[in-house]
């Protein structure tokens, strides 16, 4: 959602709620505007629905963010950075020695914090004065949100608090975690009850990032999925998706040209269904990962360190901090495939040849994240204050088009004209010819197509693949297909840890 209400305007909305513990319960009231006398208008009721998009950032903002956390355990990527202690959560979920204590706790509390803020608002949108089919649509929004961010709670750590209403300080002790089955059914009904209120489309240029009924439809049809409801599943995708190839009831279609993709100014293009968006707003590192940091952090975080170009063909660039290099099987498995050199900056050749050199991280294969790669023309020049590195603007998708291509296909079982056609779509795009379509062959479009985006952990787990994939990484069956809860969590409250973490 546009930044356009600026976090400002709700300085107590975003100072409760940080995680679903008793911390926030004990924030005392800054200035006049305090939760008692806040929404007394839309314009108030607004600013606080911003505050709940406000926590989509977790995709890609700050060092602790759902897509290089999640590359770094999959086959595809090495955590990477400047040493095996550079980021502990990250480091020891690369290589499956994570526990309790070192899985960042923002995992857990960000999006706690995020349904604090929509329970909050869905508590006081009642009653205050507004259109009713304003607040109906806001109302839609708060729900999907928190099933969104319900849904990364439970596929990350399966056991989880259902908290859908503001607690009081008596209360919080006592939660208990739901049944998972509690939460996919909540996260199902916050979304089924939402999208009539959602609009078919909006204007880009002031609401881009806001959800439309596809972007919830969307959610649900992977919702559906991930819990094996694949005939539901492919219902709502047919619904995304509408005929492979072409534009869809909502108007959205395949990019021509795939590296158009990666432009950091090429935002809420049409193959782009649920977006979460960056801006260059003077982010520095005293807000850095917290409430008002607007700066995409992926750009700085697969940068290769202290590059410099010598000669053509090697790009103009800023430095970074290595994470995330490509395995040697990922960049084999790609081979010629034509979407490899937007997905892989091959530095390793480049510096054999003498165009350009840098300094190797951790884990260094010389293989870096093209699609997030920091470009010179997305460097912050400044003018708002902060520090360049934590200013990248380039958004980055939680769901496109050619994702619920994939999904619907699988979905479908792998077979069938339909299915044939949305594996066909998403290669054509790339020019690449037609190959029956089955399970394997998906998996295998997704592992090429969606590479370096966040997703191919969760595929694997849920293909059940994992123990074998990640074998040599150290995955442990019945263990690692979640998280461990993070160890503050537990304390004083009615959390158990997860299985096989203790």
């Amino acid at each position: 959602m546009k930044r356009e209400i600026k976090i400002a305007l709700f300085v107590v909305l975003t100072s409760v709620g940080v995680s679903c513990t008793s911390d926030f319960l004990e924030v005392e009231p800054i200035g006049t505007t305090t939760e008692g006398n806040y929404y007394k208008d839309e314009t108030e009721a607004r600013a606080a629905l911003v505050s709940v998009y406000d926590l989509m950032r977790k995709n890609s903002g700050g060092f602790e963010n759902i897509i290089t956390m999640f590359n770094a355990a999959s086959d595809d990527h090495f955590a990477g950075g400047g040493s095996d202690s550079d980021g502990a959560g990250i480091q020891s979920f690369s290589n499956y020695s994570i526990n309790p204590f070192t899985i960042p706790r923002s995992f857990w509390s960000d999006y706690y914090r995020g349904i604090y803020r929509a329970n909050q608002l869905l508590a006081k949108l009642p009653g205050v004065p507004m259109d009713e089919n304003v607040k109906s649509r806001f109302a839609a929004e708060a729900k999907t949100l928190r099933a969104f961010y319900y849904f990364n709670l439970v596929r990350m750590f399966k056991n989880v608090p259902l908290i859908l209403e503001p607690l009081s300080a008596s209360q919080f002790y006592s939660v208990p975690q739901a049944d998972p089955a509690e939460v996919w059914a909540q996260i199902e009904s916050d979304i089924i009850e939402s999208m009539d209120n959602l609009p078919s489309t909006v204007n880009v240029s002031s609401d881009g990032g806001r959800l439309t009924k596809c972007a919830a439809q969307a959610i649900l049809g992977k919702v559906y999925l991930y819990q094996g409801k694949n005939s539901l599943a492919a219902q709502q995708f047919e619904q995304v998706n509408g005929t492979p190839g072409g534009t869809s009831q909502y108007g959205y279609r395949l990019l021509d040209n795939f590296n158009d993709l990666w432009s950091f100014t090429n935002k809420f293009n049409t193959e782009s269904i649920l977006e979460v968006s960056h801006s260059a707003q003077g982010s520095y590192w005293g807000i850095w990962g917290g409430n008002s940091d607007e700066g995409n952090t992926i750009n700085t975080m697969v940068g290769p360190r202290n590059y410099v170009r010598i000669s053509s063909p090697a790009p103009e660039l800023p430095s970074g901090w290595s994470f995330n290099v490509f395995t040697q099987d990922f960049v084999d498995f790609m081979g010629s495939d034509p979407r490899l050199n937007a997905t892989v900056f091959n530095l390793k050749t480049l510096k054999q040849n003498g165009n350009a050199d840098y300094i190797g991280g951790y884990q260094d294969t010389g293989y870096f994240l093209g699609k997030f790669l920091p470009r010179q023309g997305d460097v912050y020049d400044g003018s708002l204050g902060g520090d360049a590195v934590l200013n990248y603007a380039q958004n980055t998708y939680a769901i496109r088009l050619a994702d619920t291509y994939l999904m619907e296909a699988e979905a479908l079982g792998g077979t069938g004209a339909r299915a044939q056609a949305l594996l066909d779509a998403v290669r054509d795009r790339v020019g690449l010819g037609s190959v029956p379509v089955s399970l394997g062959a998906i998996k295998a479009e997704r592992r090429r197509e969606l590479a370096g985006e966040g997703h191919r952990w969760f595929d694997l787990v849920r293909w059940g693949d994992a123990p074998t994939v990640l074998a040599n990484r150290g995955f442990v069956a019945g263990k690692h297909e979640i998280l461990p809860i993070p160890n503050q969590e537990l304390e004083s409250t009615q959390i158990e840890q997860n299985p096989n973490y203790n």
